[in-house]
């Protein structure tokens, strides 16, 4: 009970992690205050001193005093051991109650991760009602806002036309108002000239009257003349005849021609009234055209003026047309008026309704910020919780998952060969096999059932990934039969991408995260190493000589040995190591790797692995601004499946791979076993896979083992041995992982452990 512990490791007391007193050999148990060595105090020393203590006497002879002396011996002897067995007490209490506070704190953080998810879930679900909803109301918003331009658009063209037919309208006033008063003049020159032709008519009819006065004067004048002419005829005549009386008739002669004369001076002055009338006629006539040529030119003015008349009554219809049309443009313009307040108001019922959506989404904001934060603060406090609860347990952590059934599998059903309870406390890590009508019930970290996604698989261990580039050491291998499903979880089904497997998703992680640490002022570098192990010999997957590992014409090529160093970490020489800066490389780098590896076809399985595959990247981080340094490993391994001679069918190269294969998975039972039972001796070097997965197994690092099964009846036997061997695993404890903040040395051998 003195002794060291296994492996020469002195387990701590969990006093920091509970607040408990530090129980050590020196500190006296509050149990054994009343007890009889409760003032007696034992360091190591006083332990080794009192067992290694000799008796002495001065006469050996002395038997009393040999006695007595070895009485008092005996007495401290059984003081020290019922110390001892009270200090052991009491670690069995502390133990119990820092398993229980485990538990509960378990408890607890299963549950803040529940708490958390849910109301991750109900914040998602919020922020995307919130951005269906801004959304929606942006739309509106532009379409408002579109609407609203164009009835501005419409309000301005119709602004400018209503102004544009103003002026129009003002124009056609005033010239209105111009022919209205070149109309009234008109009408008044009209009208004069209507009096002055009454008067020229009444004149030309009094003219007339007087022309036919006169002439019914000439023609009475020129009766008259020819009445005379033939009186002076006649008288003529009476001359002649009475010319023979002339004597008789001398006076009435004289007297006749004096009447002629008087006759001719009247018919002279007739002749010449005669002629002023004519002239006078003359001179009424030219009055009289010129009278006539003035009233045509005055008609024709009036004509003219009546065309006016008309040109002004259609300009009159045509103004009071447009002035209809400009009052429905006033009609219209209303309406527009009446709508652009409408919508200016219904505008600004949507901006003041988008002020307080954007308030609203603001305050949405401010309480997902907060409960962002909370919920990083929460992830904090979770990553701080489950590296606590890692380290306090110290354990494997095992995952177990059952491939579904595959299209090649045999149809022989003889009934289901796993079932999952339904239990709250159950689910998700218990899972029940029922072989030959016998029930096999077994618990783990988390198992998966066959419809469980590659994402869910990966969502389990993200967080371990996590720990790999905070510093930690982190180891991560699949372990089950041939045709189970190891590689397709490791690996995933290249051709698909959302069936990448753990080391695609691995790598998209922790590239993703390096580039979001870089505004935190982190700066990582990367480098990667594959290998198998095949037949105990290590090949190089991504050495340009490919075959350099192998026996050609009975040379031997590249011999890689494995050093375990003094930090714990686990060198292979000439092993190649490849500085990588993206996923994109890595990728390149595992496609060649997977061409490079052994393969072939067994009864059991079409495209069996047949060597362990190890991937491995070392990251090592640097901030630039707190000047901290991190070192963390990442192996994630790809055991070859174990298989039964008997169903495999192998001969020939097929069976020594088999062989060789068996025999390091026993290997590794068998290290398995020696720290479950905390042996001394744990034979790491019975095998090249447990000599270089010693820092993973017996060492700081935190370690995930899946254990993969097939559902096939066919393959029950095989898989109980697996779930029998991962309950063994998942009940060892390899110690408390430590994070590497050493300085990273110049030379940048990649490391295992």
């Amino acid at each position: 009970m003195v002794g060291s512990a296994s492996n020469g490791r002195l387990r701590l007391a969990f006093s920091p992690v509970n607040g408990s007193q530090d129980l050590s050999p020196s500190s006296t148990p509050a149990s054994n205050a009343d007890s009889e060595c409760g003032a007696v105090e034992f360091t190591r020393e006083d332990v080794e001193a009192l067992v290694s203590e000799k008796m002495k006497s001065k006469n050996k002879f002395n038997y009393k005093e040999r006695c007595e002396n070895m009485m008092e011996y005996i007495k401290r002897l059984r003081l020290c051991i019922r110390w001892f067995l009270e200090l052991e007490g009491e670690y069995a209490f502390e133990q119990e109650k820092l398993r229980c506070a485990l538990e509960l704190t378990e408890r607890r953080c299963y549950e803040m991760e529940a708490a958390l998810k849910n109301k991750d879930e109900e914040l998602n679900l919020v922020i995307l009602e919130l951005r269906k909803s801004l959304g929606s109301l942006q739309e509106n918003l532009l379409k408002e806002e579109s609407e609203k331009k164009a009835a501005k658009d419409s309000l301005s063209k119709e602004k400018e036309v209503r102004i544009s037919i103003e002026r129009s309208k003002a124009s056609l006033s005033e010239e209105l108002d111009k022919a209205q008063a070149e109309l009234d003049g008109a009408n008044q020159r009209i009208a004069s000239i209507n009096d002055m032709y009454t008067r020229l008519q009444e004149y030309n009819s009094s003219l007339q009257l007087y022309n036919s006065k006169l002439q019914t004067d000439l023609s009475a004048a020129h009766e008259t003349i020819k009445h005379r002419e033939k009186e002076r005829l006649d008288t003529v005549e009476d001359l002649h005849t009475l010319r023979g009386q002339h004597k008789s008739l001398q006076d009435q002669l004289t007297s006749s021609i004096a009447s002629q004369e008087g006759a001719m001076k009247q018919k002279d002055d007739l002749l010449n009234e005669v002629a002023c009338l004519r002239m006078e006629l003359h001179q009424i006539k030219d009055d009289r055209d010129q009278y006539q040529r003035q009233a045509q030119s005055l008609a024709d003015e009036v004509s003219k003026y009546k065309e006016l008349a008309t040109n002004s009554s259609e300009l009159e219809e045509k103004c009071l047309s447009q002035g209809n049309q400009i009052q429905i443009l006033h009609d219209q313009l209303a309406v527009a008026e009446r709508k652009l307040q409408m919508s200016d108001m219904s505008a600004l019922e949507t901006r003041n309704e988008f002020e307080g959506q954007k308030k609203l989404i603001n305050e949405l904001h401010k309480c997902l910020e907060d409960a962002e934060f909370k919920l990083v603060e929460g992830e904090r406090l979770r990553k701080k919780l489950h590296n606590t609860i890692l380290e306090l347990k110290g354990n494997i952590r095992v995952f177990c998952r059952v491939r579904p059934h595959l299209p090649d599998d045999s149809s022989s059903n003889h009934g289901k060969v796993f079932s999952y309870p339904t239990l709250p406390e159950c689910l998700g890590r218990n899972i029940d096999m029922t072989q030959n009508g016998q029930k096999h019930s077994f618990i783990f970290d988390k198992v998966f059932t066959p419809d469980a996604s590659q994402e869910e698989v990966f969502i389990e261990i993200s967080q371990l990934v996590q720990s790999a580039l905070d510093g930690y050491k982190v180891c991560i291998f699949a372990y089950g039969q041939t045709g189970s499903g190891k590689t397709y979880t490791m690996m995933g089904n290249p051709g698909q991408l959302d069936e990448k497997g753990l080391i695609p998703r691995s790598l998209e992680q922790i590239f993703q995260t390096t580039q979001a640490l870089q505004r935190q002022g982190w700066r990582y570098e990367m480098q990667v190493s594959m290998l198998e192990i095949y037949n105990e010999t290590i090949r190089d997957l991504i050495s340009i000589n490919r075959d350099s590992s192998r026996t050609e014409n009975g040379v031997a090529g590249k011999q890689y040995m494995i050093k375990h160093d003094a930090n714990g970490n686990t060198l292979v020489s000439d092993l190649t190591i490849v500085d990588v800066r993206s996923s994109k490389e890595v990728s390149f780098l595992l496609d060649r790797a997977a061409h490079s590896r052994s393969v072939g076809k067994t009864q059991m399985n079409e495209q069996s692995s047949r060597s362990h595959f190890v991937f491995t990247m070392r990251i090592t981080g640097v901030n630039e601004s707190t000047e901290q340094q991190v070192q963390g490993v990442l192996n994630l391994i790809d055991l070859a499946g174990s298989e039964r001679l008997s169903k495999s069918g192998s001969t020939g190269d097929r069976l020594k791979e088999t062989q060789a294969i068996n025999k390091s998975l026993s290997s590794l039972a068998d290290v398995i076993f020696a720290l479950a039972k905390k042996e001394d001796h744990v034979p790491f070097r019975n095998s090249k896979l447990t000599y270089l997965l010693q820092p993973c197994l017996g060492g700081d690092s935190k370690t995930l083992m899946f254990v993969n099964l097939s559902p096939e009846p066919y393959s029950a036997g095989e898989s109980l041995c697996s779930l029998r061997f991962a309950a063994r695993v998942n009940a060892c404890e390899i110690g408390t992982p430590r994070r590497q903040l050493n300085i990273r040395t110049s030379d940048s051998r990649l490391s295992y452990g």
